[in-house]
């Protein structure tokens, strides 16, 4: 199979235009097609599309997920894109960029809801699906063909379809050797695109610009260009040796990258980096108990996230923004796993204690990571306060469940002022 119809699912030996059943355009075609079975699946502008998909009369405007004026921009739809919106731009630039734009507060409920319809049909297919977050995946459906009695691509194209059409979104999918190739493939023809790469990997990345490798953010880009090397092509012809002596197993991984090499397997169990919250304010806070207030909520919702998934971090993490949108993190390592917002706010508050010294601050942030299995938080010996607090919050957990989410609340969240910030 080297053609496939999008449309009704003909497959043919070579490629055409048009499908020679439906007529349809929307052909996928490439030497390899029906041999290839890692796949990165990718929804489309995914909170904008639902916010879209839920009030159909901005089906035809720009649309922005974000927070008020302080805020970012969570996503955007295709549309306000073109007026140069983009993921985590500060909401006041976007408004310049696109004053027309219809802006919505972000509905994490809603779009878990979503996200696990979408991966669920996925499920259905393969058991080996990693989710990266809650828009994307990756997916292998070596051996699948005799289960589905057709190629990964022909069943690929098939959920693509059964995603339109049961849940009124769109995703894009990249099929290719392995998962780093999948997930570039997905992204070159959004939205509802259905890309591959193979053989040509490496003439495809040589001209391609390093960032577009994984692990490549602004600091390597400007080490790599320091020494020469702003094309993928460049590390391709680099010397293997001479890159692993100046960066190391990270040299090597990018010589590997370059050749369009990726031998990590897609792993359902891959543990999740971390979990985290933020807000930013609609004014500029500085009083160390005003921050403790805007902290308090955040920990609660990262822990009941954690014990929801059932992982305990090691390591809780507090990120606060400056009023020139510079980040300042913090971090300690704990002697006992956490997923309960007692501790969380207990070691939150000490790290944002050193640093509210009085500038004022636009944002806050908390967040655990080195996950680990939930009952590592309570097996520790010296796990007794973990413990007690974990108790309490379950109850809270199984009250909220039965009442509702604002059944039960602390003191603390309590005492905090009716304005409402950008989450």
């Amino acid at each position: 199979m080297k053609a496939l119809c999008r449309d009704c699912f003909w497959s043919g030996g070579e490629p055409v235009r048009r499908c020679p059943v439906c007529g349809s355009p929307r052909i996928v075609a490439h030497e390899e097609l029906g041999d290839l079975a890692i796949a990165h699946m990718d929804c489309d502008a995914f909170y904008a599309s639902v916010e879209k998909r839920d009030r159909p009369e901005l089906r035809d405007r720009p649309v922005i997920v974000g927070g008020g004026k302080r805020g970012v921009v969570t996503t955007c739809c295709y549309i306000a894109r073109i007026s140069g919106v983009r993921s985590a731009m500060p909401m006041f630039k976007a408004l310049k960029a696109c004053p027309e734009a219809v802006v919505i507060k972000p509905d994490f409920t809603k779009y878990r809801t979503e996200s696990k319809r979408i991966l669920g049909m996925a499920a259905e297919l393969t058991p080996l699906v990693q989710n990266l977050s809650l828009d994307e995946a990756w997916m292998d459906l070596s051996g699948t063909q005799r289960l589905h009695g057709a190629p990964p691509a022909v069943t690929l194209a098939r959920l693509q379809a059964r995603i339109e059409a049961e849940t009124g979104l769109t995703v894009s999918i990249g099929l290719a050797p392995n998962k780093f190739l999948a997930k570039i493939a997905s992204d070159l023809d959004k939205p509802r695109g259905f890309s591959v790469i193979g053989h040509e990997a490496q003439t495809f990345l040589a001209p391609q610009p390093v960032k577009i490798l994984p692990g490549v953010g602004p600091a390597m880009v400007a080490s790599l260009e320091k020494a020469g090397f702003r094309t993928v092509g460049d590390i391709a012809r680099a010397d293997r040796k001479w890159l692993a002596e100046r960066w190391g197993a990270h040299g090597l991984r990018l010589y590997d990258l370059a050749h369009g090499r990726d031998t990590r397997s897609v792993n359902p169990n891959e543990a999740r980096k971390g979990i985290s919250c933020e807000t930013t304010f609609n004014d500029d806070l500085s009083r160390l108990e005003d921050l403790e207030d805007r902290l308090a909520p955040l920990c609660d919702r990262v822990a009941r996230q954690a014990r929801s998934g059932g992982v305990a971090g090691r390591v809780v993490t507090l990120k606060l923004r400056t009023t020139d949108f510079r980040i300042v993190t913090r971090r300690r390592t704990l002697p006992v796993a956490t997923q309960t917002a007692h501790t969380l706010f207990r070691v939150g508050r000490e790290l944002l204690a050193r640093e509210a010294t009085g500038r004022p601050w636009r944002l806050i942030g908390i967040g655990i990571a080195d996950l680990v299995e939930g009952q590592e938080a309570t097996s520790d010996f010296f796990a007794e306060e973990e413990r007690k607090a974990l108790a309490s919050e379950r109850s809270m957990d199984a009250i909220r469940e039965k009442f509702g989410a604002g059944a039960v609340t602390s003191g603390r969240m309590l005492r905090r002022p009716p304005a409402r910030d950008d989450d």
